[in-house]
C-alpha cells in the first residue's frame, strides 16, 4: 500500500526529478531485531520509485558488515544519502512526519557540490582537520526539528570530516537516554556539546570548531 497520496507523491516527484544529479539511498536493515525496519524499507522504495535520480540500494547490516562499516552505520534502521557531496548524511528510523522535509532537503543537497551556507561558515569548515560527528535527536510531530537537520547535513556536506545523523529519538530510546534528549531538536556535536533547539548557523559552527580543536 502507498504511503504517500497521489498529490505529494506528484509533487515529491517533481522535486526528485529537478534534482542536480544522480544521488543514492543506501538503506541498512536487519532481519530479527528491527521492528521498523520494514516500514523503513517500504518508505525508502516508494521514494525511491518515484524518480530514476534517485537509486536504492538494501543492505543488511548484520550480514553486510563490509558494507556497513564502509557506511559507519551502526544502528538499524539506517539509510545514507550518497552523492555529488560524499557519503556523509545519514538517517537512523524513518524520517516521516515533519522529517520528510529533512529526507527531501538531504537528497537536493547531496546532489550538488556547493552548500548554501555563509561564505564564512564554508571557510571555517574548510579548515576543519579532526573528524566530528553531530547527531540531531528529532521526533516526527516537531515542526522545528528539520530545521537543525537540514544544518547539520549541509555541515557535512561542506566538510569531508563531518559525518552528520538524524536520529528519529522514539525509534532508539536507549540512545535518547544516553544522550539525556528531554527535548528535540537536541543536536550532540562530538558525544558532548548538547544544543537545545533549532540553532543557528553561527552557533552550530561554534560547537563544531570547539569540538574539533578539543580532539
Amino acid at each position: 500500500m502507498a504511503l504517500m497520496d497521489q498529490k505529494t507523491a506528484d509533487e515529491v516527484k517533481k522535486r526528485l526529478d529537478a534534482l542536480a544529479s544522480e544521488v543514492k539511498i543506501i538503506f541498512f536493515k536487519e532481519t530479527l531485531l528491527c521492528q521498523t525496519c520494514g516500514p523503513a524499507e517500504d518508505f525508502f522504495k516508494e521514494v525511491a520509485g518515484l524518480s530514476s535520480k534517485v537509486r536504492l540500494e538494501v543492505y543488511n547490516r548484520v550480514t553486510d558488515t563490509e558494507k556497513a562499516a564502509a557506511y559507519g552505520v551502526t544502528l538499524t534502521p539506517a539509510a545514507v544519502i550518497e552523492g555529488a557531496g560524499g557519503a556523509r548524511v545519514r538517517f537512523y528510523g524513518i524520517p516521516a512526519g515533519y522529517e520528510f522535509v529533512s529526507l527531501l532537503e538531504a537528497l537536493k543537497n547531496s546532489a550538488v557540490a556547493v552548500q548554501e551556507l555563509q561564505a564564512e561558515t564554508l571557510a571555517a569548515l574548510a579548515e576543519i582537520k579532526t573528524p566530528v560527528n553531530i547527531k540531531v535527536f528529532v521526533t516526527p510531530t516537531c515542526p522545528y526539528c528539520p530545521a537543525a537537520v537540514v544544518l547539520a547535513h549541509k555541515f557535512a556536506l561542506a566538510s569531508p570530516l563531518i559525518t552528520a545523523e538524524m536520529v528519529e529519538a522514539t525509534e532508539f530510546p536507549e540512545l535518547s537516554a544516553k544522550y539525556e534528549v528531554e527535548g528535540v531538536p537536541k543536536t550532540v556535536v562530538n558525544e558532548k556539546t548538547g544544543l537545545v533547539g533549532a540553532q543557528p548557523e553561527y552557533a552550530l559552527l561554534k560547537a563544531v570548531r570547539g569540538a574539533a580543536s578539543a580532539v
